[in-house]
């Protein structure tokens, strides 16, 4: 993917959340590769500022960042719709140290983007991709970066008190950014309030820009835009926070009870992993296949084979080698599974799409250990006559059973595939996948 700037310069007018000023900001392009940077054009020599997670100063109900002289406060909503928008080069010219909070939610950030009309660049994007699991625990709250091919962010929130808990969890792309988490309000507990404009805090704040929670009831000038919008700000905020990593990012984070503070103990960790990636970069190891001389294969066996990592492996042990094309596998499925918090939480149900690839990666094994395949690695092309026959719980052991049917050349093969669940069959298909080297992938 292409990095991306506007085509033209936009500006937005409004009230700073907690100081309460007027204040000017201006998007304006910026050429490949420059990133994303505020500029302070109200202070000697406009400061320029490029939002980091070394610079954080504060991080009570706002993320503020300090270079020299210069702060702003409350980057996170502009951070947030930029990286949701997939924004990678602008300046940020700003008359004050914070954006306008307006409605208090990314809309109008968003809606000026839109204006500004954005355009690809030359250079690719650069992603930081994770490559091993983060966790952080704070009381309460939690949050866990887990690797990943794409950005996926799945939250629970609820307010100080436990009350108004939501849940969502969504694959944070500019589409579904724009229409599913921008318009997402802040919102606050109504006994906050006087702490708060005790600290100097909220000196802008009305209802005009955030949602008031007193006791179970909900206090705003509109009705709520989504009825969990609560969690989907949270949402907002994580994706504005992370952008100070400096870089987009491809992980899934899932946050329980999240806020500032802890969103910004995990851009640190990303940071940190980035830096070790830099330092020390892994090299890829290639995969050892069965030998005919195995009979089974344990989970470390299995992580020799195959090039999946946690959360994707879904085979943990094959019991049987059936002859040189076929074999018997399980793979115990527990409540402790991540896909269980959004898949369904009341109702947990293993995806169908995961039990076709345990059976994909069952068969890839298969195929493996029949021919010569040293450094190779099975890739799903495509699956016919697919059948789910009942839900897969958690509890379930689910037996996997993968025979190859053809083999074209040392390339192409077709398996047919089952799984069962005490002696039921709960899902089949017929699948065709490719070998290709490190080289040729």
């Amino acid at each position: 993917m292409k990095q991306r700037t506007l085509t033209r310069a936009v500006s937005i007018e409004g009230k700073a959340l907690h100081t309460g000023e007027e204040v000017r900001l201006v998007l304006k392009p910026a050429p490949a590769g420059h990133g994303i940077v505020f500029k302070r054009v109200d202070l000697p020599d406009a400061p320029a500022i490029k939002p980091d997670i070394a610079l954080v100063t504060d991080l009570v109900r706002a993320t503020t960042i300090t270079s020299g002289s210069a702060s702003l406060h409350t980057v996170e909503h502009v951070l947030s719709a930029l990286h949701g928008c997939g924004i990678d080069n602008v300046v940020i010219e700003m008359n004050a140290s914070e954006p306008p909070i307006m409605d208090g939610s990314a809309k109008a950030f968003v809606n000026a983007v839109m204006e500004g009309i954005p355009i690809e660049q030359e250079k690719d994007r650069d992603y930081f991709v994770l490559d091993e699991p983060i966790s952080i625990q704070r009381g309460a709250s939690s949050i866990i970066a887990l690797p990943s091919d794409r950005f996926k962010i799945s939250c629970t929130s609820a307010d100080n008190r436990g009350i108004h808990a939501q849940h969502l969890s969504l694959e944070i792309t500019p589409d579904v950014y724009a229409t599913q988490i921008a318009a997402a309000r802040t919102f606050t507990v109504y006994e906050d309030i006087e702490p708060l404009i005790k600290m100097g805090k909220i000196k802008g704040g009305s209802l005009d820009c955030a949602v008031v929670l007193k006791d179970d009831k909900i206090i705003s000038k509109e009705p709520l835009r989504f009825k969990d919008e609560f969690v989907r700000h949270k949402i907002l905020d994580i994706v504005g926070d992370v952008m100070l990593l400096g870089m987009p990012l491809k992980a899934h984070i899932i946050a329980t009870l999240p806020g500032h503070a802890i969103n910004a103990e995990l851009t640190k960790a990303l940071h940190a992993r980035r830096l070790e990636q830099k330092k020390a970069p892994k090299k890829k190891a290639r995969a050892v296949v069965p030998t005919a001389g195995e009979t089974s294969l344990d989970i470390r066996r299995i992580l020799d084979t195959i090039p999946h990592r946690y959360p994707f492996v879904m085979i943990d042990r094959v019991i049987e080698f059936i002859g040189d094309s076929e074999l018997v596998a399980i793979k115990n499925v527990t409540i402790n599974e991540p896909y269980f918090m959004g898949h369904f939480p009341e109702n947990p149900v293993m995806p169908g799409v995961l039990q076709l690839e345990a059976m994909a990666q069952a068969a890839g094994i298969t195929m493996l250990r029949r021919t010569s395949n040293e450094g190779r690695t099975a890739f799903f092309l495509s699956a016919d006559k697919v059948k789910f026959r009942r839900p897969v719980r958690p509890g379930d052991q689910l037996i996997i059973n993968a025979r190859i049917t053809k083999v074209r050349g040392d390339k192409l093969a077709t398996a047919e595939c089952t799984c069962t669940v005490d002696g039921q069959v709960v899902s089949s298909a017929e699948l065709m996948f490719a070998f290709a080297s490190e080289e040729e992938s």
